[in-house]
């Protein structure tokens, strides 16, 4: 998914901006989150504000277990990254492995002052509490299925919908657009 260089420089410009102020809430760390649904620049804009800031960032796609696993991936989320780094102890989560439908290697988070934490649900539920900075990015969902479908193939084709599903139900259940503290169109 590309964001052209200009709007994606102003709005990673947008979130440095708000960093100073941005409070931790995962012990001494500031997670920024970057919510959304799927297709709409989450992980463009996610590595530039890495890439800006030195930091490190947890991609969402690596915690849902399975295309059923949006709700446990954020479950996974707070029990395996946030809550370890809110101790101040490293987070291991294990890597969900695509092919094999199960879980692999240990990633190692180390507690940092930044953490990016990227991907749909960043932001909802029991993770809004360690969260210091909700960004959320959307474009309009035509555009949004057309990104993911050129980003992941035909192999996500079938699972597109109900996909989508998971993540309508749980941005309504939760009012994360609401709540963002930054909104990013791509």
């Amino acid at each position: 998914m590309s964001i052209a260089s200009s709007s994606l420089d102003a709005a990673t410009a947008r979130i440095v901006a708000l960093l100073p102020d941005a409070v931790p809430r995962c012990g001494a760390t500031v997670v920024v989150a970057i919510d959304g649904p799927s297709g709409s620049g989450k992980t463009t804009l996610a590595d530039a504000l890495s890439a800006r800031m030195g930091a490190v960032t947890v991609h969402m796609d690596e915690l849902y277990p399975g295309w059923d696993g949006l709700v446990a991936g954020v479950d996974y989320l707070v029990d395996q990254v946030l809550r370890p780094l809110a101790a101040g102890r490293p987070a291991r989560p294990r890597v969900w492995d695509w092919a094999a439908s199960t879980r692999g290697r240990v990633r190692i988070v180390a507690p940092s002052p930044l953490l990016v934490v990227e991907g749909c649900g960043a932001s909802v539920g029991e993770a809004s509490a360690y969260v210091s900075l909700r960004v959320w990015v959307d474009a309009p969902r035509e555009v949004r299925r057309a990104r993911g479908l050129a980003r992941d193939g035909e192999t996500f084709r079938p699972h597109w919908e109900r996909w989508a599903a998971q993540e309508d139900a749980l941005f309504a259940a939760d009012g994360t657009r609401a709540r963002a503290d930054l909104m990013v169109g791509t």
